[in-house]
């Protein structure tokens, strides 16, 4: 190992002087996020490490190529290659050197720098020189691979959902192709919010949100709602006993630097900060397009930037005087118009992802078959070994050379 790679300290310090900045990763034995306890700004120039070399944390004997320059907490060595190495062999030496942590964790920490230097390894050779050609080939061969595999588990996540959820036909009918015409001749007319719904009375809950889990966990399942605008309001989880549980209305945040109204098509109940508001008229319920319509109506004159937490559009007692426009016909708020339009909209919305989908399974098909036949080509060529060095190479490359057969 000596040949090809040089092992030294680094100069290290405790964390309490790194400063705010992502200009250099903070290095530690940690096999955490690939020893990276935290990125830091500028500290001095003294401890700085290049580029282009492996950090090794003593801790676990994890070796990891350091992109970026970088400091180093205690317990941490630095590899640098006495060769140069592309961009592309690099994952291939990673592997060999991680391959070698059983035996670096079997000696003690002063004896390690010896050890390192003193390790036999086998790389791939070509008449008589190290082969880079086989390394990047092989290196590309299992990227390619993974790439087609992701890509495949993707696609056919994407297009399980989309036919569950009844989106993976994007025809337009004739009544929402209807609709689409008929906006733009369409009236409309200002009705006051408070006339069309009213605010739901809520059970007061004994929880403070900072102290409810964000996922969840044991008897907290029941999602509440806040004034954050992130995950439509929903970041918290409490127990249900107790909890006023809502479904298929209105939330709006009334304490908050972004007033954005939702629907709520699930089970949740009211935390803090926000209130949740139904249709009144009971002989006429809204569905889940009419509510998605009534939204974006309601976001025309709560969601503006002019309201803050410093400018507070306020509470429901001033968002019930509020007004909207909605679509009229013969005297009346056009629903059907509503639901057909709404509709629509999420046709033409998903039928670009459907046409995506489509058309990504069909190009995985066609790369995973070229790949066939690509790596038969690469992975059946003659591969030595150099006859001094004695441990393995990568470990997805022990296994691939086996069951590819390559001849070593």
């Amino acid at each position: 190992m000596g040949e090809l790679f040089d092992i030294s300290n680094t100069s290290s310090f405790n964390a309490d002087k790194l400063v705010d900045g992502d200009d250099y990763d903070y290095v530690t034995r940690t096999s955490n996020n690939q020893g990276v306890l935290r990125t830091t700004g500028f500290i001095n120039k003294d401890n700085i490490n290049e580029a282009g070399v492996w950090s090794l944390g003593l801790l676990r004997m994890d070796f990891f190529y350091r992109k970026k320059r970088w400091y180093a907490g205690q317990f941490v060595r630095k590899i640098v290659p006495k060769i140069e190495l592309t961009p592309k062999v690099v994952p291939f030496f990673t592997a060999v050197l991680n391959r070698q942590k059983p035996i670096l964790l079997s000696v003690l920490v002063r004896h390690i720098d010896d050890t390192f230097r003193n390790l036999n390894i086998k790389l791939p050779v070509k008449d008589g020189k190290i082969d880079f050609d086989f390394m990047e080939s092989f290196i590309a061969e299992l990227e390619a691979e993974r790439v087609a595999e992701l890509e495949a588990e993707r696609v056919a996540e994407l297009s399980a959902y989309l036919k569950i959820s009844g989106l993976d036909n994007y025809e337009l009918s004739q009544q929402e192709i209807k609709a689409l015409e008929k906006l733009k001749t369409i009236s409309w007319n200002k009705y006051k919010i408070g006339k069309l719904f009213d605010k739901i009375k809520t059970k007061k809950l004994p929880y403070k949100a900072k102290k409810l889990p964000t996922s969840p966990s044991g008897k907290n399942i029941l999602p509440c709602l806040t004034s954050s605008f992130k995950n439509q309001g929903l970041n918290y989880y409490a127990p249900i006993d107790g909890a006023t549980i809502l479904k298929n209305v209105i939330t709006i945040p009334q304490n908050s630097d972004v007033y954005r109204a939702y629907y709520q098509s699930k089970d949740f109940t009211v935390l803090s900060d926000a209130y949740a508001i139904d249709w009144i008229y009971d002989d006429c319920k809204l569905t889940r397009n009419q509510y998605l319509f009534m939204v974006m109506c309601i976001n025309k004159v709560t969601n503006l930037s002019i309201y803050s937490y410093k400018n507070k559009l306020g509470g429901w007692n001033v968002v019930k005087d509020k007004y909207i426009l909605l679509p009229k016909t013969n005297g009346k708020i056009d629903l059907d118009f509503m639901n057909d339009f709404i509709s629509a909209i999420i046709k033409l919305a998903i039928q670009d992802v459907v046409i995506y989908t489509d058309e990504k399974v069909e190009l995985t098909k066609q790369v995973i078959d070229s790949r066939k036949d690509t790596n038969a080509d690469i992975l059946n060529q003659p591969l030595i070994y150099k006859d001094e060095l004695e441990h393995d190479t990568l470990m997805v490359a022990e296994e691939s050379v086996h069951n590819k057969k390559v001849n070593t």
